[in-house]
Order: structure tokens, then sequence, then C-alpha cells
């Protein structure tokens, strides 16, 4: 599952990086780190099916290093406030986003909105 979740998030980084009004809020030199480091992913992702969890999850912090400063550098140029989502199409590439306090695996929680 881990290598899916890992695949998944780099060829999502990876589509977006090819979406031309993405694309054209990054500097080169950005866009050539951050397409280096998709590449450097997938290629290790592609031969690491035998790797353990934890070799999975430091490819992904490894990824995340890189990719997460310059996203939220577009996202910033794309008329959002630094560090948030601004105006970038698509949202954050494999972002999932953090459970609500006390949320099991379990437990659903619903807003009501009035």
């Amino acid at each position: 599952m881990r290598d899916a979740d890992n695949q998944s998030d780099a060829y999502n980084l990876r589509n977006s990086l090819n979406e031309e009004a993405f694309a054209s809020k990054l500097d080169a030199d950005d866009k050539t780190k951050l397409q280096t480091a998709i590449d450097e992913s997938i290629s290790w992702l592609d031969g690491a099916q035998e790797a353990a969890k934890e070799e999975y999850e430091d490819k992904q912090k490894e990824l995340e290093a890189i990719a997460n400063p310059i996203m939220q550098k577009a996202y910033a140029a794309a008329g959002g406030p630094p560090g948030g989502p601004g105006g970038a199409p698509g949202g954050f590439p494999g972002a999932g986003g953090a459970a609500p306090p006390g949320a099991g695996a379990d437990e659903v929680q619903v807003e009501e909105i009035d």
C-alpha cells in the first residue's frame, strides 16, 4: 500500500508539473529540481518492490522535502497566501490533510452547515 501512495504522489506531482497553468508559476530552477526529484522517486519505486515500509516512508519524505517548498512558492504566486493552496489548479497533488482531532479510522465526523 505504501508503494501505491508514494507512486501516486510522484505521478500527481508530475501531472501538475506538466500542466501549463501550474508550470508557468515555477521558475526554471525549481521546475528542473522538482522534475529531477519526481523522476528519481518514480525510478526508485519501479525498482523497490521488496523495500521495507520505512524505506518507502523515507523516500516519500525526501520527495516532500523538495516538492513542498516549491509547491508553496507556486501557490503563493498564483494568488494564495504563503503556505496555503492559493489559486493553483487541482489543489496540492497527493496531499491528504490531517484527520480531525479525536477522529479514528471507524469514526466519521459530519459538520452541519447553517
